[in-house]
């Protein structure tokens, strides 16, 4: 499975270099393309899991004045 996550930056946010440095330490990776971040599970984890690792992402993000989209896909399910 992989995360893709979506920031909206506010400009009387945090800075995004510190909200990247936030998002790192969940393991998401910056990425070019219509998502700003990557996270890559290394499996196909529940929806629980995944609603888990939602509320991290809210939690890590709390107070820093930004919206965030998050969607997550099994890589199976990805046509090329």
């Amino acid at each position: 499975m992989k995360s893709y996550l979506t920031i909206t930056f506010n400009s009387e946010g945090m800075k995004p270099s510190a909200i990247v440095e936030r998002l790192h330490m969940l393991g998401f990776k910056p990425t070019h393309g219509p998502y700003d971040f990557t996270y890559d599970w290394g499996k196909n984890a529940s929806v629980k899991e995944a609603i888990w690792f939602a509320d991290k992402i809210q939690e890590v993000l709390k107070g820093c004045n930004v919206l965030f989209h998050l969607e997550t896909v099994c890589i199976d399910d990805i046509t090329e």
